[in-house]
Formats: C-alpha cells, sequence, structure tokens
C-alpha cells in the first residue's frame, strides 16, 4: 500500500469534497481558479487511484427506526474462523462496520436495531450461531462528530 504522487490542486480539491460531497465541480473549479474539465480530470483521475472510494448518502439511524447503535467486540471460538465469520456478517444488514483488530478482540462490528430488544434478538439469533465463544457490547448514546481525515500534504507535523 503505497502513497500517491498529489499535488496541492489535489489536497484542495479533497479537502473541499470530503468536507461537502454534494459540492459542484464548477463550485470547486472557482474556489481552485481552474477549469470544471480539470476537476472533473482530477476526480476521475483520484478515484481510478483508489484514492477517492466514492461518496454516500449518511442516514439519521433514528429517523429510519434504528434507535440502539450498538459497537460489539467479538471473540472467536477458533480461529481458522475469520472468513466464514466475516462471510456471515455480511449478510446482516443490522452489522454495518466490521473490522480485523489487535488487543482482546478478534473482530470488531458496529450494528444498529431498532431497539434494546431488538439487539438482543440480533446477538442471539443472528449473532451467537456464527460460533463467537462471547462478545463485548457497548451501546452508543449519541454520536459526538464524524468526519474524515483532514488531506495535508506538508511535511510539517502539526
Amino acid at each position: 500500500m503505497g502513497h500517491h504522487q498529489l499535488d496541492e490542486l489535489d489536497e484542495k480539491i479533497l479537502n473541499m469534497i470530503i468536507s461537502n460531497a454534494r459540492i459542484p465541480f464548477l463550485e470547486v473549479a472557482r474556489v481552485c481558479n481552474v477549469s470544471g474539465a480539470a476537476i472533473h480530470q482530477r476526480i476521475q483521475k483520484l478515484v481510478n487511484l483508489g484514492v477517492i472510494k466514492g461518496s454516500e448518502y449518511i442516514l439519521d439511524h433514528n429517523k429510519v427506526g434504528y434507535e440502539t447503535s450498538a459497537y460489539m467486540g467479538l471473540f472467536l471460538k477458533n480461529p481458522e474462523q475469520f472468513s466464514d465469520v466475516v462471510s456471515a456478517l455480511e449478510k446482516i444488514p443490522e452489522v454495518v462496520e466490521c473490522y480485523y483488530t489487535t488487543g482482546q478482540y478478534d473482530l470488531f462490528i458496529r450494528l444498529y436495531a431498532r431497539n434494546n430488544q431488538h439487539l438482543l434478538e440480533i446477538i442471539h439469533k443472528k449473532l451467537q450461531p456464527l460460533g463467537l465463544a462471547r462478545t463485548e457490547t457497548l451501546i452508543s448514546f449519541k454520536e459526538a462528530f464524524r468526519r474524515q481525515i483532514p488531506i495535508s500534504f506538508d511535511s510539517e507535523e502539526s
């Protein structure tokens, strides 16, 4: 996994679009003092390089009926289970993130449930049958903030 050779224009473009993925290319072009076509080409280059993986709309889980947000550490019974468990987790719609981690957990997931009772059903009916030794659950009361990493190609550290 190498770093790609990006310049100051790429940095400016990336910082603008990560703060507002719906910003028109012409607005980005105006601020960057280049043509709209140049912005389109640069963004396409960043997509092709894999620097930009896409754009997304972010739903308010509460407003669509999912009141409980939980993070869960998973302990596997058997280390050979990793790929099977990850494949099974991908099929559970309430599980929205999954990470391989160091430390005490084998996997770390984030999921949404309609309420605490639904969370309990997910644990008992969907997660425990995967062959987990045990789980540790943290319920999130409220997201304080969420953001993208700022882009800076300066060699100085802050």
